[in-house]
């Protein structure tokens, strides 16, 4: 028998006791109010939140690459924060990975028993090619789930950054990993419906963990998305009111400045900010690592 009396997830919210016998407006205004503590109990946690983006950014500036693994709604939280990172950020497509139990189709009908199995969560990561170099993001809101376990205990093995995204303090997940990030967000407002609270938690968590190493690898520039990759017209035109913002320029010169950079917003930039062509904007943002701050520092101690 699983004991779920020690799970944090699993306990009763006295707040929610008589939920069925509220209105519906009531019942409504309950849940919004168990949700304002979410962001608080994520906030108590930024200092491991920065720790974790500065081991995910140290290991990516290194060639290693980003998965995020788990069951059921945890599993989808990732795999939602990994497929936005290329058109956000344009990334590889292979530098951030969301991995869910059950496989691909688990993501649009629920897998349940395929949480169960430690020794998928394994085989799972070792089909990835997992080095030592990656991070690996195990999520589960009880923080118990054999196949979250699974993966955390293979990343450690071979040398992989293994960190643990839960709402259940001391849990299984925690002690298989280098860094515990465990948001108390308290009894849910339906008893183990952990796709509420605690998801709600986990995405605030991921958001900041992916954001964040986008930040510290020079892909925003002051708070502007400048690789965004122009994938449909309102990410093209995205593109273009960034490089007028950065730049000062007008629309029509922001197009040609695009052009003339292959879309590329941050090369546009620094092309326009420096007067520079397109190849020498490029070159300089290659030899500053992609950072435009950095191109503009140095030209300016360069005069």
């Amino acid at each position: 028998m699983i004991s779920l009396d020690t799970i944090a997830t699993e306990q009763r919210n006295s707040a929610s006791s008589h939920i069925d016998q509220l209105s519906t407006l009531d019942l409504i205004r309950l849940i919004n109010k168990e949700d304002q503590g979410v962001a608080p109990a994520v906030g108590a946690i930024a200092a491991e939140i920065a720790q974790a983006v500065d081991i995910i950014t140290a290991r990516v500036s290194q060639g290693g690459r980003l998965f995020y693994i788990g069951s059921g709604t945890s599993g989808r939280l990732g795999i939602l924060d990994a497929v936005e990172c290329p058109p956000t950020y344009s990334t590889d497509p292979s530098l951030v990975q969301g991995i869910i139990a059950g496989g691909p189709s688990a993501v649009f009908r629920a897998k349940e028993g395929a949480e169960d199995d430690s020794q998928a969560g394994a085989a799972d990561l070792a089909a990835h090619d997992l080095t030592s170099r990656d991070v690996v993001v195990g999520i589960s809101a009880s923080g118990r789930t054999p196949y979250v376990v699974g993966a955390l205990q293979y990343a450690c093995s071979i040398g992989a950054a293994a960190i643990s995204v839960s709402c259940s303090p001391d849990s299984p997940i925690s002690r298989q990993a280098d860094l515990d990030l465990c948001a108390l967000v308290g009894p849910e407002v339906v008893t183990g419906s952990t796709r509420m609270k605690a998801g709600t938690a986990q995405k605030l968590i991921l958001n900041m963990l992916s954001t964040g190493t986008m930040i510290r690898l020079g892909k925003v520039y002051g708070n502007l998305m400048v690789d965004v990759h122009a994938s449909n017209q309102k990410l093209t035109e995205r593109a273009r009111r960034i490089v007028m913002t950065a730049s000062g320029c007008s629309r029509n010169e922001a197009i040609e400045a695009l052009a003339q950079c292959h879309g590329q917003a941050k090369t546009a930039i620094v092309m326009m900010l420096l007067s520079l062509t397109a190849a020498d904007a490029a070159r300089a943002l290659k030899a500053a690592d992609g950072r435009i701050a950095t191109v503009l520092q140095e030209a300016c101690h360069g005069r």
